[in-house]
């Protein structure tokens, strides 16, 4: 017995990375599958290959499970509605919509293309809308379903030269948790996983120093997308209680997130000008806000 036995679960960007490892662990947790890739490049914006997609059902099969592939885009919303559709022909059912499809397309923003932008923009965050409203109502109806999104530290926390990427990361966690707080009586969640693991989208990282170096190489070496899928696979378990967090996979560590809510406050009874505010509130904030450090600050530490 699986934890998802008898499901039906809906996976995206899977012919690759923590997608394709997702998609074997489902399957061998017993879901039945619609799992879905473009066979686009890391940037996207090329014509899709499909034979990537099909390698990895052909993989399920062979180990006796059971799924339908799909190569349509996340970013044209009858493409997602037609995911949707294909679940429910085959299946009868669709339980978890699992989406960790995406594309980099690095950049100081400075130097940042609006194609860039929009690029991103568009697979990450519009994605994720389209793949949502396409389930939601679905959901809503049999008042049952969860969603598993995909964030990043770079939205949460910040990396240079991923504009892009972080504003479409962070409106992923904004998107989950209103999903999550407006479907709680209809029995729907929606969590998101920051996942640190060595994939053909972190290899494209440029190594510009020595540091820089020995940080890719320990992600490759220590964090794996198998050990994403543990924790993906457990958040769309139908006994999984957990609804509107944040979570982060890092090797064998699994961390829950904070989200943002006030820390200090400070008032003047008689209102404040602008020559108060700077002379008394902002001083009192300044040891306290979080400074401008990047992923790798805030995790300095080896993986375990």
């Amino acid at each position: 017995m699986g934890v998802l036995d008898g499901k039906v679960v809906l996976i995206t960007g899977a012919a690759n990375g923590i997608g394709k490892e997702t998609a074997l662990l489902a399957s061998k947790e017993g879901a039945r599958l619609v799992i879905n890739d473009l066979g686009g490049s890391v940037s996207g914006g090329d014509e899709g290959d499909k034979s990537p997609i099909e390698e990895v059902a052909d993989q399920i099969r062979k180990n006796g499970g059971e799924v339908v592939s799909n190569s349509d885009s996340v970013t044209n919303k009858k493409g997602t509605e037609y995911m949707i559709q294909q679940a429910l022909d085959e299946y009868g059912d669709l339980h978890s919509v699992i989406n960790p499809a995406g594309i980099l397309r690095d950049k100081m923003f400075h130097k940042m293309d609006d194609e860039d932008w929009e690029a991103v923009i568009s697979v990450h965050l519009q994605g994720s809308y389209n793949i949502c409203r396409s389930a939601i109502n679905y959901f809503r109806d049999k008042e049952e379903g969860n969603f598993v999104l995909f964030t990043s530290t770079s939205g949460l926390i910040g990396n240079i030269g991923q504009a892009n990427y972080a504003a479409a990361k962070l409106g992923i966690v904004g998107l989950s948790r209103i999903i999550a707080m407006e479907n709680t009586l209809k029995n729907i969640r929606s969590n998101v996983i920051a996942p640190f693991a060595w994939t053909r989208m972190i290899a494209t990282i440029p190594i510009k120093d020595e540091a820089s170096k020995e940080r890719v190489e320990r992600m490759k070496n220590a964090m794996r997308p198998d050990q994403v899928a543990q924790t993906v696979v457990a958040l769309a378990a139908p006994s999984c209680n957990l609804s509107g967090q944040i979570l982060s996979v890092r090797g064998n560590e699994i961390v829950l997130f904070n989200q943002p809510r006030p820390i200090k406050g400070i008032a003047d009874s008689e209102g404040w000008s602008p020559e108060k505010i700077l002379q008394s509130a902002f001083p009192a904030f300044e040891n306290i806000s979080q400074d401008l450090g990047a992923t790798a600050s805030v995790f300095p530490y080896e993986p375990l």
